[in-house]
């Protein structure tokens, strides 16, 4: 969730931000599986072996993500220029081991991205 819910991403920054997050996945050998979001917040299916502490990697996503972000779209400082902070302390993380992946990929295709 983007810091005080504010609305943030179009299409373009979701795209940049898959990028992103797919690269820092890679430097903790895990894999993202699907990522989609709306104009606050953003959805992650990711694959990641036992040894990956997920408080750890979701760190490392939100904050490579926020300095890369805030470098390559200065425009969007008009929406964290308070806190210089472009994501929530808060994040849900939850086991899927038995459900389908098709299940969980098609609930993340879903959401309503903006255009």
């Amino acid at each position: 969730m983007t810091k005080y819910r504010r609305e943030v991403f179009g299409d373009r920054h979701l795209a940049r931000l898959e990028e992103i997050m797919r690269a820092v996945c890679a430097d903790f050998e895990c894999e993202l599986v699907e990522l989609n979001g709306e104009a606050d917040h953003v959805h992650l299916l990711v694959n990641f072996p036992p040894k990956v502490a997920v408080p750890k990697l979701v760190n490392s996503l939100k904050g490579v993500s926020s300095r890369r972000m805030r470098q390559e779209f200065p425009e969007l400082a008009r929406h964290y220029w308070r806190a210089q902070r472009l994501w929530s302390g808060s994040y849900f993380a939850g086991s899927v081991g038995g459900a389908p992946t098709s299940v969980l990929r098609q609930y993340i295709e879903q959401q309503n991205r903006p255009a």
